[in-house]
């Protein structure tokens, strides 16, 4: 018989079979429904596809509480550079390094496909004879879409869920328990550019920054690494000042919670001035790594000619590729705010992107300050008007205050206590969880966020620290076996 975290592997392996990219969860929704019907769950949908499944009480826990299981059913899909992955097909393939579970050059999918794999574990039909779980009724809560701004479970209708005891299994540090989170914002600017054709006396060259770690933007944003768009925008800043040249190109980041890990542009510039631009972007590698000696040990600026094959090529204005650069010169990234040791308010310069003739630019703000949180994106709008670009709110979710006097960190404590023989964590954390939004939508619920212990996630370093999901599961079978009547 399969031992519980072989049995959690396995379903784990079977997730990452099927594509769930953001925006993307039709098939990992449809196999979850299956599955639920199989085990005879009724299970409820709603207009975005959010799902929910109700399993019933074990035997002697009919008058129990209804506890709600949740994670999101979505996952940030982010490869490096030499990865030919395509997402939207391809399975997650394993990696074992010893205690830990890694994927071959993407994302693990673990924040958070282990969740999922947890809680079918926990809820697995009583007509099975191998489940020896106890549990009081469960509602099992899938949502969509968490990744891209919480979209999903902002929008949970207010008689969605029965359950007022919720249990959120998206951190990513067993042993801790995290009762509140940060609130979110982004906003979005759009510059015009004025395109014209290029003259054939120029020359191209594309100029990438590149190798980077990346990383969660609520809980790396401490770290001071480096983001690939600030790094790409001080090159062509600093090419700027030996030599006029037009934007073609210009592309960095992938989402608006990752670290951006790689940023290129393609610019055109008049002959003659390929040993200079080599000369300041090396003298600037340079100044860079220096910077960034103990935390960026990859970084890399790389500069390379291009063929000139195509006499249709377009281009932004001398004047308007300045004031391109400018703008992402001026926007801020990394923490802006401190309580004590805590980070409180922060900026990801998130993506950057010319499509059709405007530069795109998405900039992702936390705070557990809702104050600091609208100071902040009040400062980078005006960043984007003074630019001449608009400006638009994008997503936009609430802080989750903690509530240290709550009944189910108690018992959560308590549990935790008597199996490990010693006391969790308890932590706020500067990232943005579900449990914010959905407490905005039912007052009164109780919630806690665990998960096992996960490093890097959002990039393709994301690893899974097998022994600690175990703990998370006998955690998680004494805990709702402690609520019998």
């Amino acid at each position: 018989m399969k031992t519980e975290l072989t049995e959690i592997l396995t379903i784990f392996k079977q997730i990452n079979l099927i594509p769930r990219c953001s925006k993307n969860e039709y098939q990992i929704a449809k196999w979850l429904k299956e599955w639920a019907l199989q085990q005879k769950f009724k299970v409820l949908t709603d207009d975005l596809d959010n799902l929910l499944i109700q399993v019933p009480a074990s035997l002697g826990y009919e008058t129990a509480p209804i506890i709600i299981l949740q994670g999101h059913m979505d996952m940030v899909c982010e490869k490096t550079p030499d990865s030919d992955h395509d997402f939207t097909k391809d399975p997650i393939s394993f990696v074992y390094d010893g205690d830990w579970l890694k994927a071959d050059k993407t994302t693990l999918g673990a924040d958070n496909g282990i969740a999922i794999a947890l809680a079918m574990a926990i809820a697995l039909s009583p007509e099975n004879k191998d489940n020896k779980n106890v549990h009081p009724p469960l509602e099992l809560l899938f949502t969509v879409d968490e990744e891209t701004g919480l979209t999903g479970a902002a929008n949970l209708k207010s008689d969605f869920l029965k359950g007022r005891i919720l249990i959120n299994i998206d951190s990513e540090d067993e042993g801790v328990f995290t009762v509140g989170c940060a609130g979110g914002n982004e906003i979005k600017i759009s510059l015009p550019l004025t395109f014209s054709p290029l003259d054939t006396n120029q020359k191209l060259f594309q100029i990438k920054a590149c190798g980077m770690q990346g990383g969660h933007s609520g809980i790396d944003i401490n770290k001071q690494r480096a983001n690939a768009n600030q790094i790409l925008a001080r090159c062509l800043s600093e090419i700027g000042l030996i030599t006029d040249f037009c934007l073609l190109e210009l592309k960095g980041g992938t989402t608006h919670n990752a670290i951006p890990r790689d940023a290129n542009a393609l610019i055109a510039c008049h002959a003659g001035q390929k040993s200079k631009l080599e000369k300041t972007l090396k003298d600037l590698h340079n100044i860079i790594i220096n910077e960034f000696e103990k935390i960026e040990p990859s970084i890399s600026i790389e500069i390379k000619e291009q063929s000139f094959d195509n006499n249709k090529l377009q281009a932004a204005s001398i004047l308007d590729s300045k004031k391109a650069v400018q703008l992402l010169r001026a926007l801020p990234h990394g923490v802006a705010t401190r309580f004590a040791e805590n980070v409180e308010t922060s900026n990801n310069l998130a993506t950057v992107e010319i499509k059709k003739e405007h530069l795109e630019i998405l900039s992702s703000q936390r705070s557990f300050s809702m104050s600091r949180l609208a100071d902040i994106s009040s400062r980078i709008k005006a960043i984007g008007y003074l630019a001449g670009a608009s400006v638009s709110q994008g997503n936009h979710y609430a802080a989750w205050r903690p509530d240290l006097n709550s009944q189910l960190l108690k018992q959560c404590q308590k549990v935790y206590k008597t199996l490990f023989k010693k006391d969790p964590q308890v932590e706020i954390i500067h990232a943005g969880l579900e449990c914010g939004v959905i407490g905005a939508k039912y007052p009164g619920m109780e919630m806690i966020s665990i998960g096992p212990t996960i490093k890097n996630p959002h990039s393709p370093d994301e690893s899974l620290f097998i022994p600690s999901v175990a703990k998370i599961m006998e955690f998680l079978k004494a805990l709702l076996a402690s609520y019998q009547p």
